[in-house]
C-alpha cells in the first residue's frame, strides 16, 4: 500500500544567537521526515560545544483531547493497534486519549473536535486547554497541543476509525474514578493518557464546577 499524501508541514526551527547551524540536510523525505543537523551551542559555563550532529525526526505537529463528561463524570478513551509499541516489545493495543495530526495551519481545536467525531463518535462542546508540550526532544521536532473535551458520554462507545487508513479504533467510557485508579495501577503506557488523567486529577473539582455547576 503506497504511503498517503502528507497533510502537514516541516517544523521551522527559529533562529537564536545561542545555536550556530553548521549544516542541515534531508536525507529521506516521504509522509514523515528525517532531517540531519551538525550543530554547535553555547556552554553553560562559557564557550562552545564541539561540532554536534543528530538526526531529527519530522512528522509534524499534533493535537489531543480527553473526551470529558462532567454530569456523569465519565471519560471516553480509545484503543488501537500502534506499531511502535509493537516494536517496543509492549503490548501494541494501548488505551489513548483522541488525537490527530495537525493539517498544515489548521487550529488545533479543529483538529480535536474532528478526531472526536472520527475515533470516539462523541462532539465537543467547550475546550480547556492543557497545554502544549513536546514528546521526545532528543529525536523528534513534534509538539502535542492537549485539551479537556466537555462530551455527553451517555451513548458513548463502539467501533471506530478510517478504514482506509487501516484504523480500528475501540472507544471505552469509563468513569473517572476507574481511570484514576487504573492510572494509579500503572495499567497505562501511553504518555498522553497518563499526562491528561493526570491533569484531570488535579482539575477534577475545578472541571465539574466549570462544566456542571
Amino acid at each position: 500500500m503506497p504511503h498517503p499524501k502528507r497533510r502537514w508541514k516541516s517544523a521551522q526551527a527559529k533562529p537564536d544567537p545561542r545555536v550556530e547551524i553548521l549544516e542541515k540536510t534531508t536525507p529521506f523525505d516521504g509522509y514523515f521526515q528525517v532531517d540531519v543537523y551538525t550543530f554547535r551551542h553555547q556552554k553553560y559555563g562559557g564557550g562552545w560545544t564541539p561540532e554536534v550532529t543528530r538526526e531529527v525526526f519530522e512528522r509534524g505537529h499534533a493535537a489531543s483531547v480527553l473526551p470529558y463528561d462532567p454530569v456523569r463524570d465519565e471519560v471516553v478513551l480509545v484503543e488501537q493497534f500502534r506499531a511502535g509499541a509493537y516494536a517496543a516489545g509492549l503490548d501494541p493495543w494501548l488505551m489513548e486519549v483522541v488525537a490527530g495530526i495537525i493539517d498544515d495551519d489548521e487550529p488545533a481545536e479543529a483538529v480535536v473536535r474532528r478526531e472526536a467525531v472520527e475515533e470516539a463518535g462523541v462532539e465537543i462542546r467547550r475546550l480547556e486547554e492543557m497545554g502544549r508540550v513536546i514528546l521526545t526532544p532528543g529525536g523528534s521536532s513534534e509538539t502535542l497541543h492537549m485539551f479537556c473535551g466537555e462530551v455527553d458520554s451517555s451513548a458513548a462507545g463502539g467501533h471506530f476509525g478510517v478504514e482506509e487508513e487501516g484504523e480500528d479504533i475501540r472507544a471505552i467510557v469509563l468513569s473517572a474514578r476507574e481511570a484514576f485508579k487504573a492510572l494509579d495501577e500503572r495499567q497505562f503506557s501511553n504518555m498522553n493518557v497518563i499526562a491528561s488523567l493526570q491533569w484531570l486529577a488535579l482539575n477534577h473539582d475545578r472541571m465539574r464546577q466549570l462544566w456542571a455547576p
